[in-house]
C-alpha cells in the first residue's frame, strides 16, 4: 500500500517547538544587549567628561581673564560650544561661544538633550576669577542608559559612583573629589 498522504508544511507542534526557542533565546540575548548598550553609553560619557575638561583647559589659557567656563544650568556647556548648531561665530571664537565642543556635547544639560544616554553639567567655580570648577555627568534613565554617574576636577582625574536612581550630575568640587567617588581606572 502506497502512502498517498503528501506533506504540505509544519505541524502546529513543530511551529510551537520553533517558536519557543526563539523566545529563549530572545530571553538569553536581550539583557547581554541591554547591559552592552549601557556600558558604551558609560564609556562614552566619561569620554565626554574628559572631552569637557580638554576644553575647560584650553578655555582658561585662550580667556584667562575669565578663567574657567563655568556656570550651573548648562552655562558653562554652552560657553564651550559653538553656541548655534550651525557652528562658530564669523567672526571667530568668542568667551560665549568658544567652539571648543561640538553642538551636541554642549547642549547637553538636561535630561532631553542628553547624549549617548547622559546628560552633564559644570558646577559653579571659585568666585571672582574661576580658579577651578566641577564637570559631572549622570544618567538620563538610570538602569537603563546607565547605572553610574562621572565627575570630575581641574586636575583632569575623573571619578565615578554608582548612581542612585535620581542624581543630577556632580558638580560639587569637595564630593566628587572625595573617597565615595573613586578614580575611574
Amino acid at each position: 500500500m502506497k502512502n498517498t498522504r503528501k506533506n504540505k508544511g509544519f505541524s502546529l507542534i513543530e511551529l510551537l517547538i520553533v517558536v519557543a526557542i526563539i523566545l529563549i533565546i530572545a530571553a538569553i540575548a536581550i539583557p547581554n544587549l541591554l547591559r552592552a548598550r549601557i556600558a558604551a553609553n558609560e564609556s562614552s560619557a566619561a569620554s565626554s567628561v574628559r572631552t569637557i575638561n580638554t576644553s575647560e583647559v584650553s578655555f582658561y589659557s585662550t580667556y584667562p581673564a575669565n578663567g574657567y567656563s563655568t556656570g550651573p544650568g548648562g552655562a558653562g556647556l554652552l560657553a564651550l560650544g559653538p553656541g548655534v548648531i550651525t557652528g562658530c561665530p564669523a567672526a571667530g571664537p568668542v568667551v560665549t561661544a568658544a567652539c571648543l565642543l561640538d553642538y551636541n556635547l554642549s547642549k547637553a544639560s538636561t535630561v532631553a538633550a542628553s547624549k549617548s544616554g547622559y546628560y552633564f553639567d559644570i558646577g559653579p567655580a571659585s568666585a571672582p576669577t574661576n580658579t577651578s570648577y566641577t564637570v559631572g555627568g549622570s544618567p538620563a534613565v538610570f538602569n537603563q542608559s546607565g547605572v553610574r554617574s562621572f565627575c570630575a576636577v581641574e586636575d583632569g582625574v575623573i571619578h565615578y559612583v554608582a548612581a542612585p536612581a535620581a542624581m543630577a550630575p556632580m558638580t560639587i568640587h569637595a564630593t566628587c573629589t572625595s573617597a565615595a567617588w573613586p578614580q575611574l581606572q
